[in-house]
């Protein structure tokens, strides 16, 4: 069973071909990767994906000239709210930390950047391989801990964010 919320405002509930305990009866071709072609009670809908964050499960799909928002929720994320750890990624990040030892090679960012979530912040150098130190969160950086060719250890605070 899916969740699906459209532009904020409307939440269905999909579960193989029912929407909202109601059977409903489509027929949908791809056309080209993220257009597709619907019939739905005898009518024709062209469904074109603009933005696809399979990450957050979020998508901006047009359908016959008209945007919508869409957010999706799968039986995990459903199943995480009626545990009450729906909330788990809405959790504020404060700092970056060494996910190993290594030595910082250099910095994507500085002091008083903002930051998006999976957005390159440093780089890591560990066993002679660069590793991407990535934001986990949207931030603002407050301040660096460590200084460019600085050995850390794993855990070791980096980065305070905001």
């Amino acid at each position: 069973m899916y969740k699906v919320k459209v532009n904020e405002h409307h939440l269905f509930e999909i579960d193989k071909n029912n929407i909202n305990n109601q059977e409903e009866k489509f027929d949908s071709i791809v056309v080209k990767d993220g257009e597709f072609h619907i019939i739905h009670n005898h009518k024709s809908y062209t469904a074109t994906v603009l933005d696809a964050n399979y990450t957050e499960k979020t998508f901006l799909i047009r359908v016959n000239n008209n945007e919508y928002n869409i957010q999706v929720q799968d039986k995990f994320d459903i199943l995480l709210q009626q545990l009450g750890m729906g909330n788990l990624k809405n959790k504020k990040v404060n700092q970056i930390k060494a996910p190993m030892p290594g030595l910082v090679l250099r910095f994507e960012k500085n002091i008083g950047d903002t930051i998006k979530k999976g957005e390159s912040v440093l780089i890591l150098e560990a066993m002679k391989m660069e590793n991407m130190i990535k934001s986990p969160g949207d931030a603002v950086i407050k301040n660096i801990l460590v200084k460019t060719g600085q050995a850390v250890e794993k855990n070791q605070i980096l980065i305070e964010l905001e």
